[in-house]
């Protein structure tokens, strides 16, 4: 009988990774990093050791990981995914979906610090936006959604909350690890440097200053993208206490 996948789709640069971290050191999951992305970018993707050259390829190993185990599985949307979109049977069944933000004007500094090339598709949100109405359909719920900013803010609360909503057990104990690279992320590892550095959901100061307004094509990034941002930010998890 196939158990659990648990998918969490982010931005790219939305402190992703220091999530999948978290997730790692719990403990009680298979843990599978960026296959649709990996994918995407290079051709195929190792999937719990099986290789995968196309997106059926992938959920296939990941129905039969979720045979074994539950899993974890964290993404990005620098891509898009249309054989993903078009599985009913995983967006809308197999997968249980939450959904991960951060405002532009820090993820597309970031992105760009590490890949000056970037395109303003990769920034993500629009294709981020696409799965969630795509989930929200198929199952008739609305995802969860996280936003970085609470999730560095508030991290105890809203990771006890997205295990809550996401029928997990709040493990206190995984809130922090040792430093250091994973083999998980090695495919893409310049791009973890401050994950592989962090020992727990920290916010950190800016390490890109890059001033949006010099240059104009990533000004024209931020005014696309922050609406998409802002449209999915109203279906946050929101910190305990905070007013409506």
């Amino acid at each position: 009988m196939t158990g659990t996948v648990i998918v969490l789709w982010s931005v790219p640069r939305s402190r992703s990774t220091a999530f999948f971290r978290m997730m790692l050191q719990r403990g009680d999951h298979i843990a599978v990093h960026e296959p649709f992305s990996t994918l995407a970018e290079h051709g195929a993707a190792d999937v719990g050791g099986r290789i995968a050259h196309d997106e059926a390829g992938v959920v296939a190993a990941l129905r039969e990981l979720a045979d074994r185990a539950p899993v974890f599985v964290k993404d990005t949307t620098d891509a898009r995914y249309p054989a993903v979109l078009a599985d009913e049977a995983f967006l809308g069944g197999l997968a249980r979906s939450a959904f991960l933000i951060r405002r532009p004007a820090e993820t597309i500094p970031s992105y760009y610090a590490v890949n000056p090339r970037v395109r303003s598709e990769q920034i993500g949100f629009t294709h981020l936006r696409e799965l969630f109405e795509r989930v929200r359909s198929l199952t008739g719920t609305t995802p969860p959604v996280i936003d970085a900013e609470d999730l560095v803010a508030a991290p105890e609360t809203t990771v006890a909350r997205f295990c809550a909503l996401l029928g997990l057990r709040f493990l206190p104990e995984a809130m922090t690890w040792p430093a250091g690279d994973r083999p998980e992320w090695q495919a893409t590892r310049r791009w973890h440097a401050d994950v592989a550095r962090s020992t727990a959901l920290t916010r950190r100061p800016p390490s890109h200053a890059v001033d949006l307004d010099a240059v104009p094509h990533l000004a024209g990034y931020l005014a696309h993208h922050e609406p998409v941002y802002r449209e999915l930010r109203r279906h946050r998890i929101r910190p305990a206490g905070e007013r409506l």
